[in-house]
């Protein structure tokens, strides 16, 4: 019995351990020590020593002094605070702010590039005003950077007297920075909330950036269009007055597009999906939340916009948004 206990303990310990080494390690590489290289060599000499003390050395003072280090580490981490003040990339330089009085909404830094390529656009933030009660609906964007279960998701409010309002939750990297999936699990990036017009957010992807663009027109209510969308001003005026650090399991598009629904008053569970939001779409379709006249292949289909937003390249809004949804299922709003 006894033996079969202490099997039972190293099942239990070992990957423990080596969960605890692995981010130790990860949260010292990616920390804010001043040179790759010192963070580099400061890493492998925590994993090296803590694979010693746990698993080598017969002396239990070794592991911990090894447990001391890794709390060490987590204080440390606590330590390290997200900024407004980093020298941004141009798409990520200015934060949106919203200014509300009863239906009408102002916001500021919306984003209206002018794109030749995907590194070379004219920047170009404006001003916008909108009324609330000509809220009709919502829309989902699904964007491919590579075929597999993970992609980019955002969404658009639909007016019936204006272009729609683009709205994309991202990481808001410095210049010289790209995104990096592991490093954006340890604080290094910020998070921003990007409004602007589809000819911006969308066009960028699906023409310059050649990602496989999806868009699906939700079944949503205006009121339930509303509920969200003021949640999403509420954080961006959040964010515009405290930053924060993006975090792709917490603090991600999906994940802040699933929790501000479930603000605004929607039903349902967690899902698989909304961490590998690759297949979110799957879930759009069989939770009822768009249209399932067509068989979801179909639909899925002919909800790629690519080749519509390249033929609308240059076009200005509200053409853009109307060219880019001609060929999508006819959608009663």
């Amino acid at each position: 019995m006894s033996t079969l206990l202490r099997c039972l303990i190293t099942a239990i310990k070992v990957p423990v351990q080596f969960v605890v080494i692995t981010w130790t390690t990860l949260a010292i590489y990616y920390s804010n020590l001043p040179w790759p290289a010192l963070r580099l060599a400061v890493a492998l000499a925590f994993a090296a020593f803590a694979i010693w003390a746990f698993w080598v050395s017969r002396q239990r003072w070794m592991a911990a002094v090894a447990i001391a280090l890794v709390l060490g580490v987590v204080a440390w981490w606590f330590t390290i605070a997200p900024s407004h003040d980093r020298n941004w990339r141009p798409e990520v330089a200015i934060m949106p702010r919203v200014f509300i009085d009863g239906d009408r909404v102002r916001l500021i830094g919306v984003r209206n590039f002018d794109y030749r390529s995907q590194d070379d656009f004219t920047v170009h933030y404006e001003e916008r005003e909108l009324d609330l009660s000509h809220l009709v609906g919502l829309d989902f964007f699904v964007s491919y950077w590579s075929k597999g279960p993970v992609a980019h998701t955002f969404v658009s409010f639909i007016f019936d007297n204006a272009a729609p309002l683009c709205i994309s939750i991202e990481t808001r990297p410095e210049i010289g920075e790209g995104f990096n999936p592991i490093a954006s699990l340890f604080k290094q990036f910020e998070l921003i909330y990007v409004v602007g017009e589809e000819r911006d957010i969308v066009g960028v992807r699906a023409i310059h950036r050649r990602e496989w663009v999806y868009l699906y027109q939700l079944n949503t209510s205006p009121n339930d269009a509303r509920r969200l969308l003021l949640v999403y001003l509420a954080r961006i005026n959040e964010l515009a007055d405290r930053p924060e650090f993006y975090n792709l399991l917490t603090n991600s598009c999906t994940i802040n597009i699933v929790r501000y629904a479930n603000a605004a008053g929607r039903k349902g569970r967690f899902d698989f999906r909304h961490l590998f939001n690759g297949l979110i779409d799957s879930y759009l379709y069989h939770s009822g939340r768009v249209d399932t006249t067509l068989p979801f292949d179909e639909l899925r289909r002919r909800s790629l916009i690519n080749e519509n937003a390249r033929a609308a390249d240059g076009a200005p809004e509200p053409e853009f948004s109307q060219r880019i949804r001609a060929s999508l299922p006819a959608t009663v709003r």
